[in-house]
């Protein structure tokens, strides 16, 4: 028993690596389309929406054929329907934690301006446990 519990662990493991590889390819289109958006002068809500939807894409392709290829369902449309539910409440918790942070943080650095990146941080931070596990149970379950 000890046996398939260390393998299943292992295997749980290496998924979560991959999960995390997979968004941080994710998180620096994000964060480089964000600052590009905002430097072309969108607000910071519309460029976030954007920024997000792109590395969600990016994401839901990477993880359906890399990270969860062992359990993915041959209905990806259900799959992209699930998967972009879950990153839709990621988006409303990554909107709400940059836009309550963003001017906290520009006056604790003094640069108002700059005040989404790290608020942005922690809300990627917050954001990327929601998906693992929604995805996990929901989306790609076994």
């Amino acid at each position: 028993m000890a046996a398939f519990s260390n393998s299943s662990s292992n295997k749980e493991s290496e998924r979560f690596t991959r999960f995390l590889t997979v968004g941080a390819v994710g998180t620096v289109l994000d964060f480089c389309l964000l600052t590009l958006l905002k430097l072309a002068g969108l607000p910071t809500l519309i460029a976030n929406s954007i920024s997000f939807t792109a590395g969600l894409i990016n994401n839901f392709t990477f993880n359906r054929l890399w990270t969860f290829n062992d359990v993915a369902q041959s209905n990806w449309k259900k799959q992209l329907v699930q998967f972009t539910a879950v990153s839709l409440v990621g988006l409303i918790l990554n909107n709400i934690i940059v836009l309550s942070l963003e001017n906290v943080f520009g006056i604790i650095f003094g640069q108002p301006e700059w005040g989404y990146l790290p608020a942005k941080v922690i809300a990627t931070g917050v954001v990327v446990f929601w998906n693992y596990f929604a995805n996990r149970i929901w989306t790609f379950k076994a």
